[in-house]
Protein backbone atom coordinates (compact mmCIF):
# COMPACT_ATOMS: atom_id res chain seq x y z
CA UNK A 1 0.00 0.00 0.00
CA UNK A 2 2.89 2.50 1.03
CA UNK A 3 4.40 2.05 -2.71
CA UNK A 4 1.15 2.61 -4.00
CA UNK A 5 0.51 5.79 -2.14
CA UNK A 6 4.18 6.94 -2.71
CA UNK A 7 3.94 6.58 -6.14
CA UNK A 8 0.13 8.32 -5.82
CA UNK A 9 1.63 11.25 -4.49
CA UNK A 10 4.48 11.60 -6.23
CA UNK A 11 2.38 11.82 -9.71
CA UNK A 12 0.01 14.47 -8.75
CA UNK A 13 2.37 16.18 -6.68
CA UNK A 14 4.44 16.79 -9.82
CA UNK A 15 1.43 17.93 -11.36
CA UNK A 16 1.21 21.57 -13.05
CA UNK A 17 -2.20 21.53 -10.95
CA UNK A 18 -0.99 20.96 -8.15
CA UNK A 19 1.43 23.81 -8.28
CA UNK A 20 -1.05 26.10 -9.46
CA UNK A 21 -3.27 25.50 -6.64
CA UNK A 22 -0.10 25.97 -4.37
CA UNK A 23 0.79 29.02 -6.02
CA UNK A 24 -2.82 29.89 -5.86
CA UNK A 25 -2.74 30.05 -1.48
CA UNK A 26 0.86 30.96 -1.68
CA UNK A 27 -0.31 34.36 -3.10
CA UNK A 28 -3.53 34.88 -1.46
CA UNK A 29 -2.06 34.57 2.02
CA UNK A 30 0.76 36.90 0.90
CA UNK A 31 -1.72 39.29 -0.23
CA UNK A 32 -4.40 39.27 2.52
CA UNK A 33 -1.85 39.41 5.24
CA UNK A 34 0.25 41.84 4.14
CA UNK A 35 -2.70 44.57 2.65
CA UNK A 36 -4.58 43.90 5.81
CA UNK A 37 -3.71 45.16 9.47
CA UNK A 38 -6.22 42.83 11.08
CA UNK A 39 -5.12 39.19 11.45
CA UNK A 40 -8.47 37.84 12.42
CA UNK A 41 -9.80 39.27 9.25
CA UNK A 42 -7.30 37.79 6.80
CA UNK A 43 -8.09 34.50 8.80
CA UNK A 44 -12.05 34.81 8.17
CA UNK A 45 -11.25 36.32 4.80
CA UNK A 46 -9.29 32.62 3.84
CA UNK A 47 -11.81 30.96 6.18
CA UNK A 48 -14.87 31.85 3.12
CA UNK A 49 -12.40 30.81 0.32
CA UNK A 50 -10.80 27.48 2.05
CA UNK A 51 -14.64 26.39 2.61
CA UNK A 52 -16.08 26.59 -0.82
CA UNK A 53 -12.63 26.00 -2.52
CA UNK A 54 -10.98 22.82 -0.82
CA UNK A 55 -14.18 20.69 -0.75
CA UNK A 56 -14.55 21.00 -4.99
CA UNK A 57 -10.37 21.21 -5.83
CA UNK A 58 -10.73 17.86 -3.78
CA UNK A 59 -13.69 16.12 -5.53
CA UNK A 60 -12.52 17.38 -8.93
CA UNK A 61 -8.75 15.75 -8.24
CA UNK A 62 -10.02 13.08 -6.59
CA UNK A 63 -12.18 12.31 -9.39
CA UNK A 64 -10.16 13.12 -12.18
CA UNK A 65 -6.99 10.72 -10.88
CA UNK A 66 -9.68 8.04 -10.33
CA UNK A 67 -10.75 8.21 -14.10
CA UNK A 68 -7.01 8.78 -15.17
CA UNK A 69 -5.49 6.11 -14.09
CA UNK A 70 -8.36 3.31 -14.47
CA UNK A 71 -5.79 1.15 -16.73
CA UNK A 72 -3.05 1.18 -13.81
CA UNK A 73 -5.61 0.80 -11.61
CA UNK A 74 -7.07 -2.49 -13.17
CA UNK A 75 -2.95 -3.80 -13.70
CA UNK A 76 -2.45 -3.64 -10.36
CA UNK A 77 -6.08 -5.20 -10.00
CA UNK A 78 -4.35 -8.34 -12.00
CA UNK A 79 -1.51 -8.24 -9.07
CA UNK A 80 -1.46 -10.48 -5.92
CA UNK A 81 -2.45 -7.34 -4.31
CA UNK A 82 -5.44 -6.84 -1.93
CA UNK A 83 -7.75 -4.59 -2.99
CA UNK A 84 -8.42 -2.19 0.08
CA UNK A 85 -4.35 -1.52 -0.33
CA UNK A 86 -4.36 -0.54 -3.95
CA UNK A 87 -7.62 2.08 -3.75
CA UNK A 88 -6.72 3.34 -0.01
CA UNK A 89 -3.17 3.68 -1.40
CA UNK A 90 -4.21 6.11 -4.32
CA UNK A 91 -6.64 7.76 -1.88
CA UNK A 92 -3.96 8.90 0.19
CA UNK A 93 -1.63 9.78 -2.49
CA UNK A 94 -4.39 11.90 -3.81
CA UNK A 95 -5.23 13.13 -0.48
CA UNK A 96 -1.91 14.03 1.27
CA UNK A 97 -0.65 15.72 -1.68
CA UNK A 98 -3.47 18.04 -2.06
CA UNK A 99 -3.84 18.74 2.11
CA UNK A 100 0.62 19.81 1.90
CA UNK A 101 -0.38 22.20 -1.09
CA UNK A 102 -2.67 23.73 0.75
CA UNK A 103 -0.64 23.70 3.99
CA UNK A 104 2.37 24.88 2.41
CA UNK A 105 1.21 27.17 0.14
CA UNK A 106 -1.15 29.17 3.63
CA UNK A 107 1.92 28.12 5.86
CA UNK A 108 4.92 29.93 4.15
CA UNK A 109 3.17 33.37 3.87
CA UNK A 110 2.30 33.07 7.83
CA UNK A 111 5.28 32.45 8.68
CA UNK A 112 7.13 34.79 6.64
CA UNK A 113 4.42 37.26 8.25
CA UNK A 114 5.87 36.30 12.06
CA UNK A 115 2.40 34.39 13.01
CA UNK A 116 4.31 32.43 15.38
CA UNK A 117 4.53 35.78 17.41
CA UNK A 118 1.12 36.39 17.54
CA UNK A 119 -1.48 35.10 19.91
CA UNK A 120 -3.69 34.38 16.77
CA UNK A 121 -1.35 30.98 15.73
CA UNK A 122 -3.99 28.84 17.18
CA UNK A 123 -6.66 30.53 14.87
CA UNK A 124 -4.62 29.53 11.75
CA UNK A 125 -3.66 26.21 12.98
CA UNK A 126 -7.62 25.15 13.64
CA UNK A 127 -7.64 27.05 10.19
CA UNK A 128 -4.95 24.35 8.49
CA UNK A 129 -6.24 21.66 9.73
CA UNK A 130 -10.39 22.39 9.06
CA UNK A 131 -8.93 22.79 5.40
CA UNK A 132 -6.83 19.61 5.34
CA UNK A 133 -10.31 17.84 7.34
CA UNK A 134 -12.08 19.08 4.07
CA UNK A 135 -9.50 17.92 1.87
CA UNK A 136 -9.84 13.86 2.86
CA UNK A 137 -13.58 14.19 3.09
CA UNK A 138 -14.21 15.60 -0.40
CA UNK A 139 -11.62 13.25 -2.25
CA UNK A 140 -13.22 10.29 -0.09
CA UNK A 141 -16.76 11.25 -1.81
CA UNK A 142 -14.78 11.69 -4.99
CA UNK A 143 -13.36 8.48 -5.11
CA UNK A 144 -16.59 6.48 -4.20
CA UNK A 145 -19.00 8.32 -6.90
CA UNK A 146 -16.28 6.90 -9.06
CA UNK A 147 -16.29 3.95 -8.35
CA UNK A 148 -20.15 4.09 -8.73
CA UNK A 149 -20.54 5.18 -11.80
CA UNK A 150 -18.15 3.85 -14.84
CA UNK A 151 -19.41 6.35 -17.09
CA UNK A 152 -17.17 9.60 -16.73
CA UNK A 153 -19.58 12.20 -17.74
CA UNK A 154 -21.95 10.54 -14.91
CA UNK A 155 -19.57 10.53 -12.55
CA UNK A 156 -18.44 14.12 -13.00
CA UNK A 157 -22.20 15.35 -12.88
CA UNK A 158 -22.25 13.16 -9.94
CA UNK A 159 -19.24 14.82 -7.99
CA UNK A 160 -20.08 18.65 -8.99
CA UNK A 161 -24.01 18.13 -8.13
CA UNK A 162 -22.81 16.50 -4.84
CA UNK A 163 -20.38 19.68 -3.63
CA UNK A 164 -23.30 22.16 -5.02
CA UNK A 165 -25.48 20.57 -2.95
CA UNK A 166 -23.21 20.70 0.45
CA UNK A 167 -21.60 24.04 -0.17
CA UNK A 168 -24.55 26.00 -1.50
CA UNK A 169 -28.11 23.91 -2.00
CA UNK A 170 -27.96 22.72 1.59
CA UNK A 171 -27.90 26.08 3.64
CA UNK A 172 -30.48 27.99 1.31
CA UNK A 173 -32.67 24.33 2.79
CA UNK A 174 -31.98 25.15 6.18
CA UNK A 175 -32.48 28.78 6.23
CA UNK A 176 -36.09 27.95 4.84
CA UNK A 177 -36.85 25.32 6.92
CA UNK A 178 -35.54 27.71 9.96
CA UNK A 179 -37.82 30.61 8.63
CA UNK A 180 -40.68 28.68 7.76
CA UNK A 181 -40.78 26.49 11.26
CA UNK A 182 -39.22 29.65 13.24
CA UNK A 183 -42.20 29.60 16.01
CA UNK A 184 -40.78 25.93 16.84
CA UNK A 185 -38.19 24.98 19.09
CA UNK A 186 -35.41 24.37 16.24
CA UNK A 187 -31.96 23.94 18.48
CA UNK A 188 -31.78 20.20 18.60
CA UNK A 189 -32.53 20.53 14.73
CA UNK A 190 -30.05 23.13 13.60
CA UNK A 191 -27.74 21.04 16.02
CA UNK A 192 -28.31 17.65 13.48
CA UNK A 193 -28.40 20.13 10.07
CA UNK A 194 -24.85 21.21 11.18
CA UNK A 195 -23.70 17.34 11.82
CA UNK A 196 -25.12 16.29 8.56
CA UNK A 197 -22.62 18.79 6.14
CA UNK A 198 -19.20 19.07 6.75
CA UNK A 199 -19.06 22.41 5.22
CA UNK A 200 -21.57 23.96 7.69
CA UNK A 201 -19.47 22.05 10.57
CA UNK A 202 -16.27 23.29 9.75
CA UNK A 203 -17.54 26.98 9.07
CA UNK A 204 -18.92 26.90 12.63
CA UNK A 205 -15.72 25.47 14.14
CA UNK A 206 -13.56 27.97 12.96
CA UNK A 207 -16.31 31.10 13.93
CA UNK A 208 -16.03 29.35 17.32
CA UNK A 209 -12.26 29.45 17.62
CA UNK A 210 -11.99 32.60 16.58
CA UNK A 211 -15.18 33.81 19.03
CA UNK A 212 -16.60 36.33 16.57
CA UNK A 213 -20.30 35.94 18.35
CA UNK A 214 -21.47 38.56 15.21
CA UNK A 215 -20.66 35.57 12.34
CA UNK A 216 -21.59 32.92 14.16
CA UNK A 217 -24.96 32.98 12.82
CA UNK A 218 -27.77 30.53 14.39
CA UNK A 219 -25.91 27.23 13.98
CA UNK A 220 -22.95 28.71 15.49
CA UNK A 221 -25.10 30.02 18.83
CA UNK A 222 -26.66 27.09 19.56
CA UNK A 223 -23.09 24.85 19.24
CA UNK A 224 -21.26 27.66 21.03
CA UNK A 225 -25.08 27.94 23.88
CA UNK A 226 -24.73 24.55 24.65
CA UNK A 227 -21.40 23.27 24.62
CA UNK A 228 -19.19 26.19 25.23
CA UNK A 229 -16.21 26.64 22.77
CA UNK A 230 -13.76 24.06 23.91
CA UNK A 231 -16.20 21.21 24.08
CA UNK A 232 -17.76 22.55 21.03
CA UNK A 233 -14.44 21.99 19.27
CA UNK A 234 -14.04 18.15 20.35
CA UNK A 235 -17.15 17.88 19.17
CA UNK A 236 -16.90 19.04 15.98
CA UNK A 237 -12.82 17.74 15.17
CA UNK A 238 -14.74 14.18 16.05
CA UNK A 239 -17.41 14.74 14.08
CA UNK A 240 -15.57 15.72 11.12
CA UNK A 241 -13.29 12.70 11.57
CA UNK A 242 -16.24 10.29 11.68
CA UNK A 243 -16.85 12.46 7.87
CA UNK A 244 -13.52 11.24 7.02
CA UNK A 245 -13.82 7.73 8.22
CA UNK A 246 -17.12 7.09 7.18
CA UNK A 247 -16.54 7.62 3.10
CA UNK A 248 -13.60 5.75 3.09
CA UNK A 249 -14.80 3.03 4.58
CA UNK A 250 -18.09 3.47 1.97
CA UNK A 251 -15.07 3.44 -0.92
CA UNK A 252 -13.39 0.65 0.35
CA UNK A 253 -16.98 -1.35 0.77
CA UNK A 254 -17.47 -0.50 -3.17
CA UNK A 255 -14.43 -1.25 -4.23
CA UNK A 256 -14.35 -4.68 -2.96
CA UNK A 257 -17.64 -5.61 -4.49
CA UNK A 258 -17.24 -3.88 -7.58
CA UNK A 259 -16.67 -6.07 -10.84
CA UNK A 260 -13.83 -4.40 -12.68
Amino acid sequence: MFKILKYSFFDLFRSRWSFVYFFFYLLLGLVLLFLNNDLSNAIITLMNVIIVLVPLIGTIFGIMYFYNSREFTELLLAQPIARKHIFLGQYLGVAISLALSLVLGLGIPFIIYGLFESSAIWDFFSLLVVGSFLTFIFTALSFGIALRFENKIKGFGMAILMWLFLAIIYDGIFLLLLMYFQEYPLEDFALAASVLNPIDLSRTLILLKLDISALLGYTGAVFKSFFGTTKGSIISFGVLLAWVILPIWGMLRLASKKDF
